[in-house]
């Protein structure tokens, strides 16, 4: 074999270790509560440019650690399931001790970086950390069907540890943040769930469609899509245009929701849920970014 291929495999392993798709989806909220923390304080990139850099570069590798402790922890479980059996803990290309190894080094290091910020965003940080790793994956994931909302903190405080970075985050914009991605979680992993269902039935993972089945699971769904109508009017800080897009997004994904009842194919209609709240969330947080670009000081 190849150096190419074994450095191409090498990457392949590392991605999956890190659950790259998962770790870039909660660095841009950090990103965006940073962004909008200075333009609500009137703030400078430039003069916070060091300060950002320790932000991100720190709770990227936090979260990193969590990820990579929770392959470690849940390799029997991913043994089973067709979609994480590739994962380097499963094939052996990376040894459990060096995961775990990998796991406290990336943790202590980002909680490192993270206290050069601010003691708040550290503690916001490791909120997230210590709910993902311990509430979530070794205590309530194989027993519980709160798992989903136990696990949807951890993702939920990222907008917190950016705007923590620079001032206090009890301000309304970032604790509706807070509340969007919470809520926004359980349709999205419920959604997940719904598809992935033989293999979480296998692994025995107590998810909510495993355990009660898909119609509670798709009320469920429905339910927490309509509880997301109500956020965008709470930033009005963010002007109108932001306030009608995201509304927009909201009755889009509620119409979709609301479909379901009506579909033969669930499975399909999950997968679709599942597109919705991914898109939902990258364009809301850069449309975030994006309205306030204008008035931004450099």
């Amino acid at each position: 074999m190849s150096k190419d291929n074994n450095s191409s495999d090498l990457l392949a392993d590392l991605k999956s270790l890190f659950k790259a798709g998962v770790l870039i989806s909660n660095v841009l909220p950090v990103f965006t509560g940073f962004w909008l923390a200075l333009h609500f304080t009137n703030g400078s990139f430039m003069e916070n440019r060091g300060i950002f850099l320790l932000t991100i570069i720190g709770s990227t590798m936090v979260m990193a650690g969590a990820l990579v402790l929770n392959n470690w922890y849940d390799v029997d479980i991913d043994r089973v399931m067709d979609r994480t059996k590739n994962r380097p803990t499963v094939t052996g290309n990376i040894s459990l001790p060096t995961v775990f190894k990998m796991g406290i080094a990336l943790t202590v290091l980002g909680f490192i970086l993270l206290v050069f910020t601010t003691i708040e965003a550290t503690i916001y940080a490791f909120i997230g950390w210590f709910t993902y790793v311990i509430l979530y994956t070794m205590w309530s994931k194989r027993r519980y069907t709160i798992n989903t909302m136990i696990g949807s903190i951890s993702g939920a405080v990222t907008p917190l540890i950016g705007w923590a970075a620079i001032e206090s985050s009890l301000h309304i914009v970032p604790l509706v943040m807070f509340l969007i991605l919470f809520i926004w979680q359980m349709p999205h992993t419920f959604s997940i769930a719904m598809r992935k269902y033989d293999e979480y039935k296998a692994a025995g993972v107590a998810m909510l469609p495993v355990v009660h089945g898909f119609e509670i699971t798709k009320r469920q769904i429905v339910i927490y899509i309509a509880c997301l109508l109500p956020f965008p009017f709470f930033l009005e800080s963010l002007g109108t245009i932001f306030i009608v897009l995201a509304t927009f997004l909201n009755v889009g994904w509620l119409m979709i929701g609301i479909s379901g009842f009506f579909k033969k194919d669930d499975l399909k209609w999950a997968h679709i849920i599942f597109l919705y709240s991914v898109n939902y969330l990258l364009i809301l947080f850069v449309m975030m970014f994006i309205v306030t670009l204008p008035f931004f000081t450099l």
